[in-house]
């Protein structure tokens, strides 16, 4: 695949690639795998080389080490990189789902893939990988994990209005759960979040409501 050969990667078992790009959506109405089991050996992975980085490149406490990383591995940074890469395109999605816009599984399958590298190539093109994509943000400072939470408080203050973050539901096995998450403005639902934690899904419907009110 183009994205992979730009950088310097040929995957030789192209099955557990196509798995890895494959949504449960899809593999429902054709049959075969999806991307799940992988995201969930990807996150551990990339978890590893950016925190073998931060250790050996910055002189940060662990306290910062981990909001720093925290910064470069969270959703909408793996969507950039996503983007960046040209990834997007090759995600196959059921009828009737835009994928192109759904940050969690652009996000979800850069890990997938993350873990196919690492499979197929070894942790030493897998590091190489990341850093060729990654590296670049980290350099020009870039910060991806905005508090939108508080910006959120701030907006909802001036207008003296109640704000409350409701769990909507969580999915998943224990290892790999999903929480989604309503966020209310006097008991009015404002945005929806999907995240790996409480604290990621209600940073993301913040979010998504920032977007509603900017519109």
């Amino acid at each position: 695949m183009k994205f992979l050969k730009e950088l310097g990667i040929n995957i030789n078992n192209k099955k557990l690639l196509y798995t890895a790009l494959t949504h449960s959506s899809y593999s429902n109405e054709y049959g075969g795998e999806n991307y799940e089991r992988l995201e969930f050996l990807g996150d551990s992975v990339l978890q590893l080389i950016m925190s073998e980085y931060f250790y050996k490149n910055a002189h940060l406490s662990e306290g910062d080490m981990s909001k720093t990383r925290a910064s470069y591995v969270c959703e909408a940074a793996l969507f950039e990189y996503s983007k960046k890469i040209n990834l997007i395109p090759y995600i196959k999605v059921g009828h009737g789902l835009d994928h192109t816009e759904n940050e969690t599984i652009i996000a979800d399958i850069f890990e997938a893939v993350l873990a196919v590298i690492y499979l197929d190539q070894g942790y030493d093109v897998a590091k190489d990988y990341i850093y060729k994509i990654v590296v670049p943000y980290i350099e020009e400072n870039k910060i991806f994990l905005s508090d939108y939470k508080s910006h959120l408080q701030e907006m909802v203050q001036t207008e003296k209005k109640s704000l409350e973050y409701v769990l909507v539901s969580e999915t998943g096995p224990a290892h790999d759960k999903r929480f989604k998450i309503n966020v209310l403005v006097d008991n009015i639902v404002f945005g929806t979040g999907i995240g790996k934690s409480k604290k990621e899904a209600e940073q993301n419907a913040a979010k998504d409501a920032i977007k509603k009110a900017a519109k």
